[in-house]
């Protein structure tokens, strides 16, 4: 009887354990949704570019044709806009964004002559 009782319990500790995961899952994935498409600042109020997607932990930032990878941990959330804060390496930043670029983007190429009845 004890060791039903115990398997039992155990299976319950592990479906909520389950559960839980899952719920902090679903609310980092909504932080992250909530941080693209927003416009981020240096420290000194310049816009750096607008934020158009997150990498795991790094927030991706279109600035003019550039693409800047800067690790979440340098990003704070200010009404509708974000903030980079402290120092954050340029050359890396592009490189981290470029990288993410090419994982991410596939360019088309469309014939001028072959509009697909369009």
């Amino acid at each position: 009887m004890i060791i039903g009782v115990l398997s039992i319990g155990f299976i319950f500790f592990f479906s909520r354990n389950r559960n839980r995961k899952k719920k902090d899952i679903e609310e980092e994935e909504t932080y992250k949704k909530n941080l693209t498409c927003r416009f981020v600042l240096d420290g000194s109020g310049r816009k750096v570019g607008e934020s158009v997607a997150v990498d795991n932990d790094i927030l991706i930032i279109k600035s003019g044709k550039k693409y800047l990878g800067v690790p979440l941990k340098h990003i704070e959330e200010e009404e509708k806009t974000l903030l980079v804060k402290g120092l954050v390496e340029q050359d890396k930043a592009e490189i981290i964004g470029e990288k993410w670029r090419r994982e991410s983007f596939r360019e088309i190429h469309y014939n001028q002559g072959d509009n697909n009845g369009i």
